[in-house]
């Protein structure tokens, strides 16, 4: 401490001892130590490993026991249907929560520059998987007619029309009522309705006429009409609050108290998540262990089936191993293993649920705190890439609907295979991001080339496994795209964040100039000689005392 020996004030100086700012070399650990330590960090991802593995250990071992009755598959199913039930839950609040304080954080431009960056990623990606997965089915040639005389006719499907899906996914993007859309989609239904014909009767006499001899069969007409189906229209809700956001984001001040709130919002359910995280490995062991048990004659469909599902699994691993993490490399010149092990958590969740959908809230904890993506990248991407990225469902479509012409020896010209690669890209956009979706859309892929949709029934039985696959790569496609947009946004999100920065500076001066101008006009008032000037801190001339805004507001 020193001081002045005048009549003047004193100032007061404090020094810090140069001791106190070196740093403190920690001790060292033994390897035993560090091993525990990365164990306890890693602990929820080894045991959600643990779970699938046990899961499906499990569920092998049980079938080769005596047959099990259906009430004890569904007693083992139960809580893997608990642990989906809650992801579910969350997906409608974090939709929420996160598009519109994502978005709330960007201007306009920035957040129109995102979203074209993202639909570049999205449409690139889903294309070069369509196109392997025609490539390998052409190679491979799985499929084989004498595998259908093996399998059987399949169930007849309604008939789609490519116009009437184009216009239920416009229609779907604009609900009419938000709180319908939270549990309900539309979609045109055709039905037959019964039309009477016109009766003649200037050649029939009464007792013709009475008797009914003369009257015509029935003739029946397809009418078309909106009906509604369970589901939640997410679609519809990324649309509006994607323009919610945009909109609040542009009001600026007015609308902090609501971005703050969305904020906590968004906080609460990451707080959820992690807690649903813990049961997860349990859920997900279980969820397996039900499926595999009551999948009938396994072995059978196996065999059958075998050369289809290979096919599909080489090409999503060609996909998601190879093709993805190049397009990463290529672009952010990182390496694409360390980014995934980042995600990994998120990989094995989407593969034990198989719903994009319901890992969404994984992969964000993923992205944000492993990888340290900005979180207004994240809320903005990852919830429109889970709906309309579909890369691993546009390869097994593709693949189905060729192997389907295969088997019914059908050969497809050069026309037919462009028509079933872009049909395929459109139709897994319009893909809901709910379990077996692609059985859904694949029928509008069979009906542009004009083949039998009624065998699509016949890959039920191995869809439950190759969903797992194909959903773990659309999970690991919105993650890549999330890397990719961050780091082309890198700079701009910076110049948002200085820019932003900036005008909070100008905010605390313009504050901090009203304080000095109530202080000054104060102590002019009560002829006070010290003289108050205020920026970050306030200093007195005559006392030469060094006091924070803190101790201004405290002399007020």
């Amino acid at each position: 401490l020193t001081s002045t020996s005048n009549s003047m004030p004193k100032q007061v100086e404090v020094r810090m001892h140069e001791s106190h700012l070196e740093p403190i070399e920690a001790a060292p650990r033994s390897k035993c130590a560090l091993i525990c330590q990365k164990m306890r960090k890693n602990l929820l991802l080894t045991l959600t490993v643990l779970g699938v593995i046990l899961g499906a250990v499990s569920g092998m071992l049980l079938r080769v026991a005596s047959p099990i009755d259906d009430n004890i598959v569904m007693v083992i199913a139960f809580p893997g249907d608990i642990l989906m039930r809650m992801l579910k839950m969350l997906i409608l609040p974090l939709i929420i929560s996160s598009l519109i304080t994502g978005l709330a954080g960007l201007d306009a431009k920035s957040s129109g520059r995102l979203g074209t960056r993202a639909m570049v990623y999205y449409m690139t990606t889903t294309i070069i998987a369509a196109i392997l997965g025609v490539i390998l089915v052409l190679i491979i040639h799985p499929g084989n007619p004498k595998l259908k005389e093996n399998l059987g006719e399949g169930l007849q499907n309604d008939d789609v029309s490519s116009l009437d899906a184009f216009f239920d996914l416009i229609r779907n993007l604009f609900p009419e009522n938000l709180v319908q859309a939270c549990f309900q989609q539309i979609q045109t239904v055709v039905k037959k309705v019964e039309v009477q014909p016109d009766f003649d009767d200037s050649n029939s006499t009464m007792d013709e006429f009475l008797s009914g001899a003369t009257k015509p069969p029935p003739i029946f007409k397809e009418k078309k009409s909106l009906q509604f189906k369970s589901g939640m229209n997410v679609l519809g809700l990324i649309g509006f609050f994607i323009a919610f956001g945009i909109c609040m984001g542009k009001m600026g001040e007015k609308a902090r108290l609501m971005i703050e709130f969305f904020n906590i919002l968004n906080e609460i359910v990451m707080k959820l998540v992690i807690m649903i995280m813990w049961y997860s490995p349990f859920g997900i062991a279980c969820l397996i262990c039900g499926k595999i048990i009551s999948i009938k004659d396994l072995e059978v469909v196996a065999r059958q089936l075998g050369m289809y599902m290979i096919t599909v699994i080489v090409g999503l691993i060609i996909h998601g191993a190879i093709f993805l993490p190049c397009i990463y490399f290529a672009i952010v010149r990182k390496n694409p293993f360390t980014f995934f092990m980042g995600i990994f958590q998120a990989w094995i969740t989407a593969l034990g649920t198989a719903s994009s959908a319901g890992t969404l809230p994984v992969t964000f904890r993923c992205l944000e705190e492993n990888l340290g993506i900005d979180k207004r990248v994240t809320r903005f991407v990852l919830p429109v890439g889970a709906t309309i990225n579909m890369d691993g469902t546009a390869l097994y479509e593709a693949v189905a609907a060729i192997f389907i012409a295969q088997m019914n020896g059908v050969v497809l010209d050069p026309g037919q295979i462009v028509t079933v690669s872009l049909t395929a890209t459109l139709a897994s956009v319009g893909a809901a991001s709910i379990p077996s979706a692609g059985l859904v859309t694949m029928l509008l892929i069979l009906t542009a080339v004009g083949l039998p949709t009624q065998d699509i029934s016949l890959l039920v039985a191995v869809d439950w496994l190759l969903d797992r696959f194909r959903t773990s790569v659309n999970v690991v496609g919105d993650s890549y795209g999330a890397g990719i947009v961050y780091h082309l946004s890198k700079a701009e999100l910076e110049a948002l964040d200085a820019q932003h920065g900036k005008s909070d500076d100008i905010e605390m001066m313009t504050k901090t100039q009203s304080y000095y101008d109530d202080l000054k006009n104060h102590h002019e008032n009560n002829s006070n000689q010290c003289v108050y000037a205020a920026h970050n801190s306030v200093l007195v001339d005559e006392c030469k005392v060094q006091l924070t805004l803190t101790d201004i507001e405290t002399c007020i």
